[in-house]
């Protein structure tokens, strides 16, 4: 390999003219880079990585990221009402870890971006499809598939083989469990397992990994029973019950509470798909 301004370019590599690479940037044997793309400092591109597409619009890559073997980044969306000439986008940020076969494709139209944040770890054959936006701090286990428009907020973690239906939102610091299909939101904190994804209690390992207090676990613990495995069968309507909740002289004061009671109530707001079934779940 040869060295040119802290680049090293290995053999068979494909820099396209309208490319930008930054310092430090190291191109594995048989890695390309198309159309306008930028790649920060310190970006390694392993053997086969395609990054970017003769397309209109652009693929930016931030700092310190490392693109797997023959991961496909940056490119046309499988969408069907992409017109052939329009601009589209892919906005990467920095420290991110994307393993081999990944493909992250660009957004479906000009007014839209396909977004991933910063300090994401993106196992093997994961697939992030036209106009999602990650978040920071995110794992996503080996062939975990989001569709369109989803939304993963930061601290997620995914087990293996899962999938998610365009236009579901993740809440940060939720689990999925592995080979589940989420086709409705998972509201902050919590973890969803099954063929057809249900609420299954608290990510209570990943809230204490996480650095929260006892008393906010224990609050967040509170809250999720009331609402979801009321004891009372004459405990009334969800609504009612998580309206309870919200009014509750001590759980009310509890940021994390308050965080998550908004989370579940944006998943009923105008063009959101609601949550995922709930069930009585003792481990919780």
């Amino acid at each position: 390999m040869f060295s040119l301004q802290g680049v090293s370019i290995g053999p068979f590599c494909t820099i396209g003219s309208s490319a930008r690479l930054g310092n430090g940037c190291q191109l594995h044997p048989g890695s390309h880079i198309f159309g306008n793309t930028q790649l920060g400092d310190h970006c390694i591109l392993m053997a086969g990585a395609v990054v970017g597409d003769d397309l209109p619009g652009h693929t930016v890559i931030g700092f310190n990221n490392t693109i797997g073997h023959h991961t496909v980044i940056g490119v046309k969306c499988q969408d069907m009402k992409y017109k052939p000439g329009d601009e589209c986008f892919l906005e990467v940020g920095d420290n991110n870890e994307i393993r081999e076969h990944t493909s992250i494709h660009r957004s479906s139209k000009s007014s839209e971006r396909t977004v991933i944040g910063d300090n994401n770890l993106i196992m093997g054959s994961c697939h992030i499809a036209h106009d999602c936006k990650i978040g920071n701090n995110n794992i996503f286990a080996n062939n975990t598939l989001l569709a369109g428009h989803v939304v993963v907020e930061d601290y997620a973690h995914t087990a293996g083989a899962i999938v998610v239906h365009q236009f579901c939102r993740v809440g940060s610091f939720s689990f999925i469990g592995g080979g589940s299909v989420v086709s409705q939101d998972v509201p902050k904190y919590m973890m969803v397992a099954g063929e057809r994804a249900e609420l299954r209690g608290l990510n209570l390992e990943g809230l204490r990994r996480h650095g929260f207090s006892v008393t906010e676990i224990k609050s967040l613990r509170t809250a999720y029973r009331k609402i979801f495995m009321p004891i009372d069968a004459n405990s009334g309507s969800f609504d009612n019950r998580l309206a309870e909740v919200e009014r509750h002289e001590e759980l009310a004061h509890f940021p994390a509470v308050c965080s998550m009671l908004q989370s579940i109530r944006d998943s009923y707001t105008e063009n959101r798909r609601g949550i995922c079934k709930f069930r009585h779940w003792s481990g919780s």
